[in-house]
């Protein structure tokens, strides 16, 4: 698939000032597994068929991830232990109004190491992607979760529960082609506490999607900083 005929569709945390902000960390990075079966990581969608090679591969980014130069002209995935952060800072006349307020990342992963393509649109969208290659056949798909912690807390211990965190997914689109095949990491909203399933690969591709995550602001808790960590694992067949 030439780099340039690509269509594209698409932690969290919350902070809070004075009444209410919300800020969420998301263990975000990249980590690459081979010959094994098992990777953990600390929408507009794009999927690309790879040729089966040896050894068996998967990685997962989320955030930050490195990679030796771009995968489409044979670059290699390195470990990355980057953590991102996703936050927003409620001001104190809007706490509780019910408005959802927009969440931005420090992450600076925007392009994609496929071909280099600018994907997704900072500070406002997650990078989230990677690939599972075997070294033969086709196999079931790889599947890729979330941990994620009950809630949301500040340092006088009171919470928010992480279901108040959400995402939709997108990305950008070259060529005004579309080349979606389905999206790999949909739209989702937290579980209060637990293990969640956020996305699959299926077996020889690539896939990538860009997340927009918001706080749902329906509630009016304590003012504080809110943190929270979700963690995020890929597991191959």
């Amino acid at each position: 698939m030439p780099a340039g005929d690509r269509g594209k569709n698409g932690r969290v945390g919350l902070r809070r000032e004075l009444i209410g902000a919300v800020c969420l960390a998301a263990a975000s990075g990249a980590a690459l597994v081979t010959g094994t079966a098992l990777m953990s990581g600390p929408a507009a969608a794009y999927t690309v068929t790879l040729a089966p090679a040896s050894p068996k591969t998967i990685y997962l980014q989320v955030g930050v991830g490195s990679f030796t130069g771009n995968y489409n002209a044979g670059g290699q995935p390195q470990n990355n232990a980057t953590v991102n952060t996703v936050s927003t800072a409620v001001a104190a006349s809007a706490v509780g109004n019910g408005t959802p307020q927009a969440m931005t990342t420090d992450s600076s992963a925007a392009n994609s190491f496929w071909d280099g393509f600018a994907f997704c649109n900072l500070p406002g969208q997650l990078y989230i992607g990677g690939f599972y290659r075997t070294a033969g056949g086709t196999t079931a798909a790889a599947q890729v979760t979330a941990t994620v912690p009950t809630a949301l807390t500040n340092a006088t211990g009171d919470t928010i529960p992480f279901s108040k965190i959400q995402w939709t997914s997108t990305g950008n689109t070259s060529s005004g082609k579309n080349n979606e095949t389905g999206e790999p990491f949909p739209a989702g909203t937290f579980v209060n506490g637990g293990v969640q399933n956020v996305g699959a690969m299926a077996s020889n591709t690539w896939n990538e999607s860009c997340w927009t995550f918001s706080y749902l602001n329906n509630t009016v808790p304590p003012a504080g900083t809110y943190t929270g960590v979700v963690r995020y694992t890929m597991t191959s067949p």
